[in-house]
């Protein structure tokens, strides 16, 4: 053993092991008092010890080897942190984390509970229950007690009390002092039975004590069931699947005790514990709480260049804008787990719309009168000065009607991430009887007319007698006050059935030709409600602005893409820098509710596409040019070449990640195009293909997977001019994009079971020429994420 040599460093080494010393532990009469202590100091595995009885209990966690049948990825610990308020702490993730021990024999007359715990969201509260750091009981059964969080951060301790005769539930809340996000808060709640007495401490000081005058003298009721920390120990599932009423950030000394703490020993405690610090509360890189894509590393489902949050839930991205030289885009998230819930506005920066960096949430469900059950699907502009706005559809289940406009801003215009936004306290926009279905009024849609200084807005609702969709429009001067002005446009419901009740998410751009000499508006809508074909449908016309109504050239709506409801939740904007007309998507997910549940994750985006016309007046769509910054090598270019020639090409070429040019004529009469995802012996294979017997591009997944049988073919008409079929194929893990002609695009999801189904083989008569072929390499997108491509660990 070496001898330490005690220099200047020495001394600092001896006084900061002998303040970790004071605060590891409390006082010694405290000591005596502990029921439970869990220090959270364990840093790997999956367990964590009770210091208290040495017993050690299993931390669940999705990915965990004793919960996780080896699906997706590789098992992972739970997420241990290194920082925390004494040593390390735990991440608790919000939907799959937490502890029970077996058997804990809960205090009866004193308890006291203390913890420090720094949320990274606020749960909905669903059936009123709490959020719980720990609990043990059951408020139907009037026993037990249940410590934790509940919406906006409020947070309660509550009991069962009394006995057979005379049991019943007290609680008793923060009175004002409602918990931070991203920040370290020290919790603590006393109770004690002689008194009838129970207090609430926040960071070493009382915020409320309550007296329960029937209950003095009485014990808390003793509960079965298991201790529980980070879950409700009676908790809701939402859709029979996900646990709700979870604990979601990070927590760390966990003390529970058989008697009711003193209002000097709560103080003592937190300055011991902040001595570790500096006396101060310790602060939290946000990149230690937030949710980090790391942990889906090895995942082979998993997309890597399209836009994808960092994990758990998504759908519709919405909301582009271009400011300060960034692109900015929003998604509805929950931060709570991979399902619909408790939505939030996710938010990525990107410098040219492919390559990603996720950021904190934008906009979430607050205290007030604004938003607080929900922040909905919206859009942005900017304002007279140039200044970015948020337009959201603002949830208020008191209020009737409960969706309403809201209006965000950036808190700090110098911020090129623009992370912190702040709500205008009131909603801008507040539907009226007969304006629309009344109780059916979201996605607004804003943009700016240039030339005459206004601003529009489309809302989208249904008409009045209840006779089919429509989108309401306002207009404005100054983006605070709006004028209504009825329906941009009706179609008729009896007549196409599949438009359904409602639109959501309605969308007006401008498309041109590449010349510039054909100019026409996209009017784009998302049918719901009854009988409603959940798809994206679009008319194109002309905007009348005096009358302030879009006028249709076609009565028949099209569709944008034919993936079968692959290819939805669309938003849009023109870009600034460059003039196009950009279309962004969900590329939905398909699969189930415990699919999800052990992936971890749901659904990602489409590639952002660009609208334009052709020479005849008709919508093309395209990728964005900008997708070539996703590409890494090139792996094959051949051109004129025969089937069997260019198949001795892709012999060695492997890949999930891949973009793929095919140019092809003289098909003949048999199908021609391209096999991806192909296993030895065609035991797995997806087939992209033209199909001259009616003239229409297809995706056959009859054979994709083994484990998900009868996908069926989708398909969409192609017109092919001079014999020649051109496709761009977008593969990108699970998710296949398919261009053709730049007329249609085919979305569509994947999951070969087998791991070895990489290959490409193009197929077709003999007589095919290929014309060209080119394959692309691709990565990953996120600029900030070390993400490792599933192919680096074969």
């Amino acid at each position: 053993m070496k001898k330490i040599r005690f220099g200047q460093y020495g001394v600092f080494l001896a006084l900061s092991i002998l303040v970790l010393g004071m605060a590891a532990c409390t006082s010694e009469s405290d000591d005596k008092g502990l029921a439970g202590y869990w220090s959270f100091n364990e840093q790997s595995g999956e367990d964590i010890v009770d210091h208290v009885s040495e017993e050690k209990q299993h931390v669940n966690y999705v990915f965990n080897e004793r919960n996780q049948p080896l699906l997706y990825k590789k098992h992972s610990d739970p997420l241990w942190k290194k920082v925390g308020i004494n040593g390390g702490s735990l991440l608790f993730d919000g939907y799959s984390t937490f502890i029970e021990k077996e058997k804990f024999d809960t205090p009866e007359d004193q308890l006291s509970i203390g913890v420090w715990v720094a949320p990274r969201a606020f749960e909905w509260g669903d059936q009123q229950l709490l959020s719980a750091f720990v609990s043990q009981g059951s408020k139907e059964k009037k026993e037990g007690f249940v410590f934790g969080m509940y919406r906006h951060g409020t947070w309660s301790l509550q009991l069962g009390l009394g006995d057979s005769l005379l049991a019943g539930n007290v609680e008793i809340w923060d009175n004002g002092h409602p918990l931070p996000k991203f920040k370290w808060s020290y919790v603590v709640a006393t109770f004690d039975s002689t008194e009838g007495k129970a207090t609430l401490y926040l960071n070493g000081e009382k915020v409320n004590e309550e007296v329960f005058e029937e209950y003095k003298g009485k014990p808390i009721n003793k509960s079965d069931d298991k201790l529980s920390i980070g879950k409700h120990s009676n908790n809701f599932k939402v859709a029979g699947v996900f646990d709700a009423n979870m604990f979601n950030g990070m927590m760390d000394e966990l003390k529970i005790y058989d008697k009711a703490l003193t209002k000097a020993e709560v103080k003592q405690s937190y300055e011991q514990y902040i001595q570790i610090s500096g006396n101060a509360l310790p602060q939290i890189a946000y990149d230690e709480i937030r949710i980090d894509p790391a942990i889906y590393d090895g995942d082979r489902y998993r997309p890597q260049f399209h836009a994808i949050p960092p994990g758990f839930w998504m759908n519709e991205p919405h909301a582009p804008v271009y400011y300060n030289g960034k692109y900015h885009l929003f998604y509805q998230h929950n931060p709570f787990g991979p399902f619909w819930h408790q939505i939030h506005w996710g938010h990525w920066v990107s410098d040219d719309m492919i390559r990603w960096e996720n950021v904190k949430e934008a906009v979430s469900p607050e205290a007030g009168e604004l938003a607080p059950d929900g922040i909905w699907t919206g859009s942005a502009t900017l304002d007279r000065d140039g200044k970015p706005v948020l337009f959201i559809t603002a949830g208020n289940d008191s209020e009737k009607p409960n969706q309403r406009v809201g209006l965000v801003r950036p808190v700090d215009l110098h911020d090129p991430y623009l992370v912190e936004w702040k709500s205008h306290p009131q909603p801008i926009v507040v539907q009226k009887e007969g304006q629309g279905d009344f109780g059916e009024f979201r996605d607004p849609f804003v943009w700016k007319d240039n030339d005459k200084d206004v601003w529009y807005m489309l809302v989208g609702t249904g008409t009045n007698n209840n006779n089919g969709g429509t989108a309401s429009i306002y207009s404005s001067s100054d983006l605070e006050n709006w004028e209504y002005h009825g329906n941009v446009f009706e179609s008729s419901r009896d007549k196409f059935k599949f438009l359904g009740e409602h639109w959501e998410l309605p969308i007006l751009l401008p498309v041109q030709s590449a010349d510039g000499t054909i100019k026409k508006d996209i009017f784009i809508v998302s049918p719901h409600g009854s009988g409603a074909d959940v798809e994206v449908y679009y008319w194109l016309g002309q905007f009348d602005e005096a009358s302030k109504r879009f006028v249709p050239e076609h009565e028949e709506p099209r569709l944008i893409d034919y993936g079968d409801g692959f290819f939805t939740g669309p938003s849009g904007f023109v870009d600034p820098k460059t003039g196009r007309s950009i279309l962004f998507t969900i590329a939905q997910g398909s699969r189930g509710s415990w699919e999800e549940y052990y992936s971890g994750w749901a659904h990602t985006t489409g590639l952002p596409v660009s609208l334009y016309l052709n020479d005849l007046g008709q919508l093309q769509v395209s990728p964005i040019e900008e997708v070539k910054n996703a590409r890494r090598n090139t792996l094959l270019e051949l051109s004129n070449a025969t089937v069997d020639e260019t198949n001795a090409k892709l012999k060695d070429i492997k890949g999930d990640l891949l973009e793929i040019y095919l140019e092809f004529h003289n098909h003949g009469e048999k199908p021609a195009g391209i096999k991806v995802r192909q296993a030895p012996d065609d035991v797995e294979y997806t087939s992209v293909y033209y199909d001259t017997a009616d003239n229409r591009l297809k995706v056959d997944r009859l054979n994709s997977s083994l484990d998900k049988t009868g996908l069926g073919v989708q398909q969409a008409p192609l017109s092919v001019e001079n014999d020649t079929v051109k496709l761009k194929i977008f593969l990108d893990r699970s998710l296949l994009e398919v261009y053709g002609n730049d007329a249609v695009s085919i979305t569509s999801r994947i999951f070969p079971t087998l791991e070895m189904a990489m290959g490409l083989e193009i197929f077709g008569d003999s007589s095919l020429v290929v014309d060209r072929l080119t394959v692309f390499e691709m990565g990953s997108v996120y600029t900030n994420e070390n993400v490792k491509p599933y192919y680096d660990e074969q």
